[in-house]
């Protein structure tokens, strides 16, 4: 992990996104950490990372969890049960195939 300051970054920009590939790069004002420079590899991860800090999605989030901690949530299997019209057995996970 490298630590850069906003002036450090701002002379070298396009090496310091070069450093992110390889991991975070911790940004700095007045010696205290105020940023991170990430490298995304993909449209999907940028999603996830977006939708991680997203303010409206945690409220939902939070909101689902204290529904389910009240005895108003549903079971996995009934909640895929639904979504399908009861066509089908929820998802299982994905299997690896060995070669």
């Amino acid at each position: 992990m490298k630590i850069a300051s906003v002036a450090e970054i701002k002379a070298r920009f396009s090496a310091y996104l070069r450093a992110a590939t390889r991991g975070p790069v911790v940004v700095t004002r007045n010696g205290k950490p105020v940023g991170v420079l990430l490298a995304v590899e993909d449209e999907e991860e940028l999603e996830r990372l977006v939708l991680a800090y997203s303010p409206r999605l945690r409220t939902i989030l939070d909101a689902a969890r204290q529904r389910i901690r009240a005895g108003a949530g549903i079971r996995h299997e009934d909640f895929w049960r639904e979504l399908e019209g009861g066509k089908r057995e929820p998802p299982t996970a994905p299997t690896r195939k060995t070669a």
